[in-house]
């Protein structure tokens, strides 16, 4: 296999688009992302496995299912109330509401509709439920640096 060549070990840089089936695009990321490849960081789907034996310069689409990606939609998940009962400063589209349930665990909610006098929020991810289209550009394919090694692993890449 060639040294330019995705592989186990290589230090891989890349560009991205996530987009819906409609065609909408969800994330775009034109700054590179950087992983070692077959290392600890995790990448949605299948994506990783397509990027085997690319080289810079390759591009690479992948149709990812909602159970690889972010999983289905919980509508256990979703809550509406009255706005009355919604402080101010969350009574916006967007506003993320950070609760806690019993356990002491907190959960981050955004609130995703407002229809009259009643406020909706969800804590699902933005793309749980969405089959996606994943779009790759490779940039860069080679064996990672000590200082590489040292940069990746305090990042928390998600």
């Amino acid at each position: 296999m060639s040294d330019d060549r995705i592989g186990p070990g290589k230090y891989v840089s890349f560009t991205y688009r996530i987009s819906d089936t409609e065609g909408n695009i969800l994330e775009h990321n034109d700054l590179p992302v950087s992983y070692v490849h077959g290392g600890p960081t995790e990448i949605i789907g299948d994506v990783d496995k397509a990027l085997v034996g690319k080289r810079p310069g390759d591009e690479v689409d992948v149709r990812v299912s909602p159970e690889k990606g972010f999983g289905p939609h919980d509508p256990a998940l979703t809550f509406t109330d009255d706005i009355a009962n919604v402080p101010p400063q969350f009574r916006q589209i967007g506003a993320e509401v950070q609760m806690q349930n019993e356990a002491g665990e907190v959960r981050s909610f955004y609130v995703t509709r407002i229809e009259g006098d009643r406020l909706t929020v969800d804590g699902n991810h933005p793309m749980a439920g969405k089959t996606l289209l994943v779009h790759v550009k490779v940039l860069e394919v080679r064996t990672p640096t000590e200082a590489d090694r040292e940069h990746l692993s305090e990042q928390a890449l998600h």
